[in-house]
């Protein structure tokens, strides 16, 4: 009663969706993209799912990220599990797991293995990453910083950043604000 659902999520209803929004046709994403007409329908469509690099390409096209897109994808609950033996780890084969389904203000996302360091995030708020196992190096703001078990990074929003795992399978957690929500700070906490 407590799980949300049994079935994959399903993402090209959240694409076609940001796709339709922006008013932009499959030629200008794929495009954008560098990937096929084709294939774009069959993600929007259900027919095709995309990897993680394909999914952040698709992303990119459409002018926001891919954790969105998978937020989008669900609709949002109020109590909801995952599980964690959702996904299987493959040996050798980076995963992203999201911890929260839906699309809230709050995103949580699971980074076991490998990462692509040459991406470069910018976010508009605050994100805070947490080293369950192995390493990491982070760049931002013109400086590396060296993370291990148990270390936390804490980033403003707007810092533009970069990391990459510097331990075989290395896992993260990564939380942020949703880019769909503008954090503000309370008039009312801030100090004297």
């Amino acid at each position: 009663m407590g799980d949300h659902k049994e079935q994959p999520l399903r993402v090209g209803a959240a694409v076609r969706r940001r796709r339709r929004a922006l008013e932009l046709t499959l030629a200008v994403v794929a495009q954008r993209s560098g990937l096929s007409v084709p294939f774009l329908s069959q993600v929007e469509n259900e027919r095709a799912r995309p990897s993680r690099p394909s999914l952040e390409r698709i992303a990119d096209a459409l002018g926001t990220t891919a954790v969105e897109l998978l937020a989008a994808a669900d609709p949002a609950c109020s109590v909801d599990v995952l599980r964690a033996d959702d996904e299987v780890l493959e040996p050798g084969r980076a995963l992203v797991r999201p911890l929260v389904r839906g699309h809230h203000q709050l995103h949580a996302m699971e980074f076991i293995g490998d990462h692509d360091e040459g991406r470069e995030f910018q976010h508009r708020n605050d994100e805070l990453m947490y080293v369950v196992e192995g390493g990491v190096e982070v760049e931002a703001e013109g400086r590396a910083h060296r993370l291990g078990r148990g270390d936390t990074l804490y980033l403003s929003g707007g810092v533009r950043h970069r990391w990459r795992a510097t331990v075989p399978d290395t896992r993260v957690i990564v939380v942020a604000v949703s880019d769909h929500v503008e954090a503000v700070e309370d008039p009312s906490r801030r100090r004297r």
